[in-house]
């Protein structure tokens, strides 16, 4: 069955929530921040309090991930014929790509060493935005051709010699994970050295306790938020856009069913998948977005939208 994306036609945003649960027990272990710990909050109605489980930047880089068949060094099965950048060390063996890159293009790994391959590239596709406004418009043409993935993403190109530095575009996909009325579950052990218990903790010797917070929660909740007229303002055609939304709805689907071990004591299952907005759309099955996925790869190819060859190879030297 094709893919019918005409309930989302006049929709600015296609918004999702996804119940989740830990797949064991009750007890799970949140994101961490430097100097705070989890991210805990009063609820907006001042009963109760909320945590932030998974961070949007953290869920971007999980949505990437779950694309990415490390053992093939390349796309999983569905996505293959995506453009992408991929990097070598000086020696020919792989180093990374763009898809797994924190920044994507602006990694300086692509930018910032001797082969200026993608970076002039760039500077020749991006010519003339060194003064006034930035064609975003233009952008996103140029990131769907070379790294499609970064025109769902972001990307933020802070190298002067492009435009400025003030090359960016938004997260056109962006999600989070909460967590309702929590409460704290205090537990913690101890490093036992049967050798030296009474050693110097500094060195690694010796017996350490430590204490550790986890947290219980009677609802724990994904959310997705596509933003569609950021992707219809790109005016990149019928088939890009088809291609940007279904490959957004495979990463929601795929990051669900696959992706949700985010810690050692945070491994979670989805209940539920819904759309909160607009009303009239179901998202896919994930095998209903693997079968659609290749032809929309192929008719975008087609219609010139993406780069050839698809991946454009670097060579990594400080």
């Amino acid at each position: 069955m094709a893919l019918n994306l005409a309930p989302l036609s006049h929709s600015p945003r296609l918004l999702m929530e996804a119940d989740l649960q830990p797949i064991q027990g009750s007890r799970f272990q949140p994101t961490g921040f430097p100097d705070l710990g989890a991210a805990e909050y009063p609820a907006p109605d001042g009963d109760g309090r909320m945590l932030l489980v998974e961070s949007a930047q953290s869920m971007a880089n999980r949505l990437e991930a779950v694309c990415w068949d490390d053992a093939a060094e390349d796309w999983v099965g569905p996505l293959q014929g995506l453009p992408y950048i991929r990097v070598r060390d000086a020696n020919g063996a792989f180093l990374t790509t763009s898809v797994l890159e924190a920044h994507r293009l602006n990694s300086p790994y692509i930018l910032e060493g001797r082969d200026t391959t993608v970076l002039e590239m760039l500077k020749a596709e991006l010519a003339g935005m060194e003064q006034g406004r930035v064609d975003i418009r233009k952008l996103a043409e140029t990131l769907v051709r070379v790294d499609t993935n970064a025109a769902l993403h972001g990307v933020f190109l802070a190298k002067k010699e492009l435009a400025g530095g003030r090359l960016r575009l938004p997260r056109a996909l962006s999600a989070f994970i909460e967590a309702e009325d929590v409460q704290v579950a205090p537990s913690g052990g101890v490093k036992v050295d049967t050798v030296d218990p009474k050693g110097d903790p500094s060195k690694g010797f010796g017996n350490v306790p430590y204490a550790r917070d986890e947290y219980v929660a009677p609802r724990i909740t994904a959310y997705f938020n596509l933003d569609l007229a950021q992707i219809r303002a790109f005016r990149l055609g019928e088939e890009a856009e088809r291609l940007l939304i279904a490959l957004a709805l495979f990463k929601i689907r795929r990051f669900l069913e696959t992706g949700l071990r985010l810690r050692t004591a945070c491994d979670l299952e989805c209940r539920a998948l819904r759309v909160t907005r607009p009303e009239g759309f179901e998202v896919p099955e994930l095998d209903s977005l693997e079968e659609e996925l290749p032809g929309l790869i192929d008719a975008a190819g087609q219609q010139g939208v993406l780069n050839e060859p698809r991946v454009t190879e670097v060579t990594y030297r400080k």
